[in-house]
C-alpha cells in the first residue's frame, strides 16, 4: 500500500504543476506581464486593468490559423462598438514575437497582441502550461473576472458586447429574476 502512495503524490503534484487552477467568475484577475508584440516592452496586466473600464484577455492556440483567425477578426470587427463601452483587448498566444507581429499586420488587428512563449499569461489564467493556449476570453472590471468565455470563434465580439449590455449599470443592483 505505502509503494503507491508515494508514486500517487508525485503524480498528482506533476499534475498540478502543469495545470492552473481554473479562474471563476469573480476572482482577482491574475497580475501578470508579457511581452506586447506592439512595442516589444512588457505590459503589466494590472496596470491595464486600472486604466480600463473592461478588459479582455482572450487566448488564441496558434497566429494564422482559421480559428484563431476568425476569433481576432470577430474582435477586430467589434472593435468599435467595443471600446465606445470603455473595452480594452489583448491577445495572448505562444507564438513568436514575429508570428504575432505578422498575424496583427495580416488582420489589421487593432488591439495588442502578447507573445507568451514562456507561458506565464497563460498560466497565471489557469490553462495548461503545455503547448499552447485554450481558445477563450476573460472580461475583466474592477480587477476582477467578471465574464469567462470559452471555445468561440466568430461570435467572441457578439458575447462579449451581449455580457456588457446585460450588466448592471454602475451604482444601480440587478433585481433578481423569479
Amino acid at each position: 500500500m505505502t509503494r503507491l502512495v508515494l508514486p500517487t503524490v508525485l503524480f498528482l503534484t506533476m499534475f498540478n504543476a502543469l495545470f492552473g487552477d481554473p479562474l471563476k467568475i469573480g476572482s482577482v484577475a491574475p497580475v501578470v506581464t508579457g511581452l506586447a508584440t506592439d512595442a516589444g516592452t512588457t505590459l503589466n496586466l494590472a496596470d491595464v486593468y486600472a486604466k480600463n473600464k473592461y478588459t479582455v484577455v482572450y487566448f488564441y492556440p496558434k497566429a494564422g490559423t482559421p480559428g484563431c483567425t476568425a476569433q481576432g477578426c470577430s474582435l477586430r470587427d467589434g472593435f468599435a462598438e467595443l471600446a465606445q463601452k470603455g473595452v480594452a483587448i489583448f491577445g495572448v498566444s505562444t507564438d513568436s514575437v514575429e508570428a504575432q507581429k505578422k498575424f496583427k499586420a495580416d488582420n489589421h488587428f487593432p488591439f495588442t497582441l502578447i507573445a507568451d512563449t514562456d507561458r506565464k499569461v497563460i498560466k497565471a489564467f489557469g490553462q495548461s502550461s503545455l503547448l499552447f493556449a485554450s481558445r477563450e476570453a476573460y472580461v475583466v472590471k474592477d480587477g476582477k473576472i467578471v465574464y469567462h468565455d470559452t471555445g468561440v470563434t466568430t461570435k467572441q465580439a457578439e458575447n462579449i458586447l451581449d455580457f456588457i449590455s446585460r450588466e448592471p449599470a454602475e451604482g444601480k443592483t440587478e433585481k433578481p429574476k423569479g
